[in-house]
């Protein structure tokens, strides 16, 4: 009892709530205490009368408040279990008790949110037991019917609404009345194939920008070809420069356009997703019709980037410039036939990383992910190896790193540091090259070697050659070859490795993307062989 008086508030003889601490020693609530003293400069201690001339600046006594919310939980049968999260339900028991505890479950009949502590009862006691537990949700008063003060259980289909029980029997007398569990199963078959036509729609959005993409590669290889052999450049007529720039100029309109498009698809999708593994079934029944209805989209099958007769007209010009490249293309298409199947391993990637399309999308998570602690898995560098590993041959695989500003990309050995800060290099079983700030390039051997490009790279392509002991680093799109680590002792298994880098502000928020190598075709086209032959 001597511990109770203690801890008890002279003023309201409760345990103490937010207990703060006079000059003079005595502990009261700090609401109790305000009260008291009002609004006067001049005030005395409630417990042994002291008088203060000047109105002490009183505070919350931490350890005093620790000490009276254990006592609390001991004898009021309060839970320990951590205090809710912003955007959580707390426990609206515990809030009574002045304490902030995580809801586990909210009772639609009860209309009150319970922590693991007082959700007991509704799981032993034969009456609550027939009581409806959902997922913790706020505003609980918010599912009554506002009319008859009775749950929201049923769904009108003729309003299009959720109803109580009294509302089928007055206003919605005759209607189409279902329970809103039927209603919100028969909305997620709907939503499921609005997800599907949603992901239809993005995946033709996606095939239309590659599309333009591969188009507007074409630049990139006259480009090419100009730099090997300058001056052939005035062979260029200046209507074939404005024509490509015009058809540059439509290809990044309509792929802009087409993002738009994506991401308010994706959007959408995100959020069907979500709304279908909900158990609220309200929720879902009033969220439905804003997000089933499909955003508006422009036809886009008719819609093409037109470049085959400038390129035609170029290629034409430059045709004696395609000799003085053969040599190279014939090196990158050996490699490529190395080419191997890369699907990233979950199991190594940090918590930090999201992986999609079958692990084959490497990106950024919005928030740490909850994942198993294991050996395998990279923290706290954000990065991630592929399922396979290789002991022996050759191998090859690209990697798509478009307008990123942060990446890192290359091999690794099994037995890499996964745990701690990383230093990538030989040494340590790195054969990586990385991109800093959106325009630093390294190869990082020993010492780094600092790499310089003409036009910034948007596909990487990896070749490792086990027994030789080298790993190249190519341009995809210029053809061209960035960067080779030679003399490499390998000794185990070897992975592919991958890191999407920092947020850099939401510069650096697009994915890496495994691509499927198209093997390079060398045999050149008709045109092609009537312009070597000077008959063009």
């Amino acid at each position: 009892r001597s511990c109770l008086n203690q801890l008890e508030c002279p003023l309201c003889e409760q345990v103490l709530n937010d207990p703060v601490t006079t000059p003079c020693g005595h502990n009261f609530c700090q609401a109790c205490l305000q009260r008291r003293w009002g609004d006067g400069k001049a005030c005395r201690c409630p417990a042994c009368d002291k008088a203060f001339t000047n109105r002490p600046e009183i505070s919350v006594n931490a350890a005093f408040k620790k000490l009276a919310d254990t006592f609390k939980r001991m004898t009021l049968g309060l839970s320990s279990s951590p205090p809710p999260r912003d955007g959580e339900v707390p426990c609206d028991v515990c809030a009574a008790a002045s304490l902030q505890v995580r809801a586990l479950q909210s009772c639609l009949v009860c209309l009150t949110s319970y922590c693991h502590t007082h959700l007991e009862a509704h799981r032993s006691v034969a009456t609550l037991m027939m009581h409806r537990l959902i997922a913790p949700a706020a505003n609980l008063r918010e599912r009554l019917c506002g009319q008859h003060d009775q749950l929201l259980e049923m769904f009108c289909r003729d309003e299009q609404q959720c109803v109580c029980r009294f509302c089928t029997e007055s206003q919605h007398k005759g209607h189409r009345v279902v329970h809103i569990d039927e209603e919100s199963k028969e909305r997620k078959v709907q939503m499921g194939t609005t997800q599907a036509d949603f992901e239809h729609k993005i995946e033709e959005r996606q095939n239309k920008i590659s599309a333009a993409n591969e188009k507007t590669k074409s630049k990139d290889l006259f480009d090419r070809l100009i730099a090997l052999a300058e001056e052939t450049r005035v062979a260029v007529d200046g209507e074939v420069e404005q024509s490509q720039k015009a058809a540059e100029q439509r290809a990044k309109g309509l792929v802009g356009e087409l993002r738009r498009e994506i991401a308010e698809l994706q959007s959408r999708n995100a959020e069907l997703a979500k709304l279908m593994g909900t158990d609220d079934h309200l929720i879902l029944l009033q969220r439905f019709p804003s997000l089933t209805s499909a955003p508006p989209t422009k036809e886009w099958a008719e819609i093409s980037v037109h470049t085959e007769q400038c390129v035609g007209t170029s290629r034409r010009a430059l045709s004696k410039m395609v000799a003085a490249l053969r040599s190279e293309l014939e090196d990158m298409k050996r490699m490529q036939s190395y080419a191997v199947d890369v699907e990233l391993d979950p199991d190594t990637a940090h918590p930090n990383i999201c992986l999609l399309d079958n692990g084959k999308r490497v990106g950024r998570a919005e928030m740490l992910r909850i994942v198993p602690e294991n050996p395998q898995r990279f923290d706290p560098v954000i990065c991630v190896l592929a399922k396979r590993g290789f002991l022996s041959g050759r191998f090859y695989f690209q990697v798509e790193v478009g307008s990123k500003t942060f990446w890192d990309v290359g091999v690794v050995k099994e037995s890499v540091n996964r745990k701690g800060l990383i230093t990538s290099k030989p040494e340590n079983g790195f054969w990586t090259m990385r991109l800093r700030g959106g325009d630093e390039y390294r190869a990082l051997d020993s010492p780094s070697v600092l790499l310089t490009f003409d036009t910034k790279p948007q596909t990487v392509g990896v070749f490792t050659d086990y027994e030789e002991g080298t790993v190249s680093f190519f341009d995809v799109d210029a053809r061209s070859h960035i960067y080779t680590f030679a003399g490499c002792v390998f000794c185990e298994r070897v992975f592919p490795f991958f890191s999407p880098g920092v947020c850099d502000e939401g510069r650096n928020a697009a994915p890496m993307i495994i691509t499927t190598v198209n093997k390079l075709t060398l045999a050149p086209s008709p045109q092609t062989d009537v312009a070597l032959t000077g008959n063009a």
